[in-house]
């Protein structure tokens, strides 16, 4: 397929990186944010041929689940980068921003981008690894962006606690190397997923449990799963918003396939343990306290922080339940979550900005001040809350009906968690859409301004209300390119 890193594959992470170089050279904040748009849409524009490009290399996978996320990643990476233009613009009239911090931001967004979907589309687990790595360093110098107090600290909490978990994966990840070494040998064939998914029966099963337990607990860190999330929360609420719009999924899905891989090599494996009930427990915990977690919450940004960790969990379990209708909802579950807390973000970024505050008591009546902003808002929250006719109703429908058929003693906790969250979102909702306005200090938001979001939401509902057969196909091939049955 692919002559590894001169490969056109290795041009969907590479043109972000090298935006990313450029936009660090570039002095001009407004020509910076150009580059960065034209650097994510090289990336997309690259993504969209990876369908064509399956196979595997040494160092390099494209099979139909690292294709359509990192299809998924760059094209939030390149409405993002549309959406910061207008928004780091109105940073940097306000002072929250100088032209300096701003040309770090282009530069860390796009580092951001390029390393994720380095780690999606990487065959190698230490290319991985350093790939997802950088790509935490990359977001953590864009939380500490606006030099607050607050968002210093923030930056440091993710950093320690994603570095532990990191640490953890790499950890992890040599005791796997170890491990697949009497069947594979020495080299790189022994880092390699296709290798290892071949390989599996021959694995020795303790070094393959003791491999799976630190990798699963270090990626899970990057998942947001429980018990290391509290990082998740502090960065998206003093984070510059645009972070939180990428933060808050795609890179959550990165460490989410990687987890994914990592049970199909277990499933393959018929003496190690079976990697469900671990996958589901962490799952089903991270649902409950994100869902119960919304309750009490004054920052808006914070709030949504709490429902992405409910909703990584519920990925989490569909993966751990596992079989073709589990990956499925998973999938489904990962991309309808991507772009609709995507959505929610950059309504909110402008919300923000108009209300002067992101709190639940600054940003009120939304519809009544500013109808296309309030509209916008409150379809994405609908969206979020697993309503239909958008696609996080017919997930969520999907990972239920696998547990009741699979787990049937613990879908009532599952329905349980999903209930509560989505009636405190609901409730939200009305706070922050309906009722009397609160005072405005930032510029009105047009509908022009608004169509990145409304794209993510179109594309949320068509797959919800009428998924076109060829994208049901696509996402069971991928379901399918996963190892491992149900339980």
């Amino acid at each position: 397929m692919m002559s590894d890193f001169l490969s056109p594959v290795a041009l969907v992470p590479a043109l972000p990186l090298a935006g990313a170089l450029l936009a660090a050279l570039v002095r001009d904040p407004r020509f910076g944010a150009y580059v960065a748009i034209a650097a994510a849409a090289g990336g997309f524009a690259a993504a969209c041929l990876l369908p064509s490009e399956i196979g595997s290399s040494l160092f390099l996978l494209v099979d139909p689940v690292s294709a359509h996320l990192a299809l998924l990643t760059a094209f939030v990476g390149l409405t993002t980068a549309i959406y910061s233009r207008r928004y780091i613009a109105r940073e940097l009239e306000t002072g929250r921003l100088d032209e300096t911090r701003v040309q770090r931001y282009h530069t860390v967004l796009l580092c951001f981008l390029g390393f994720m979907l380095l780690a999606l589309l990487s065959n190698n687990l230490g290319i991985a690894w350093v790939a997802l790595e950088a790509a935490t360093i990359s977001a953590v110098l864009g939380v500490g962006l606006p030099r607050t107090a607050e968002s210093i600290e923030a930056s440091w909490k993710f950093f320690l606690i994603c570095g532990v978990g990191i640490a953890l994966a790499l950890f992890g990840t040599v005791v796997l190397y170890l491990a697949a070494m009497p069947a594979l040998g020495p080299g790189y064939g022994a880092m390699t997923w296709t290798e290892l998914a071949q390989a599996a029966p021959q694995i020795r099963p303790t070094l393959l449990n003791l491999a799976f337990v630190f990798l699963l607990v270090g990626y899970g860190t990057k998942a947001g799963l429980v018990p290391l999330h509290s990082w998740m929360p502090d960065a998206h609420a003093e984070g510059p918003t645009p972070i939180s719009a990428v933060l808050a999924g795609s890179v959550l899905n990165v460490a989410l396939l990687l987890i994914m891989r990592l049970r199909g090599v277990m499933a393959a494996n018929g003496q190690s343990i079976d990697p469900g009930p671990p996958l589901m427990a962490l799952g089903l915990f991270s649902v409950l306290l994100g869902a119960f977690s919304l309750w009490g919450r004054r920052d808006v940004k914070r709030f949504f922080a709490f429902s992405s960790i409910e909703q990584s969990g519920l990925a989490a379990f569909a993966i751990g339940l596992g079989g073709v209708g589990g990956i499925f909802a998973a999938l489904l579950h990962m991309t309808v979550h991507t772009l609709a807390k995507s959505a929610v973000y950059q309504a909110v970024g402008r919300a923000a900005q108009r209300k002067g505050g992101q709190t639940f008591n600054d940003i009120t009546g939304l519809i009544a001040s500013d109808r296309a902003l309030g509209l916008t808002l409150a379809a994405a929250v609908i969206a979020v809350a697993g309503l239909p006719p958008f696609g996080l109703f017919a997930s969520e429908v999907l990972v239920l009906s696998e547990s009741l058929r699979h787990t049937p003693l613990l879908t009532p906790l599952l329905m349980l968690g999903l209930l509560v969250g989505g009636w405190k979102l609901l409730a939200r909702l009305i706070s922050l859409c309906l009722g009397p306005p609160t005072e405005a200090v930032g510029p009105a938001v047009n509908w022009v301004a608004l169509l990145p979001t409304w794209v993510h939401l179109a594309i949320i509902a068509v797959l919800g209300f009428a998924m076109p057969s060829a994208v049901a196909e696509w996402l069971v091939a991928a379901a399918r390119s996963i190892p491992g049955g149900a339980l």
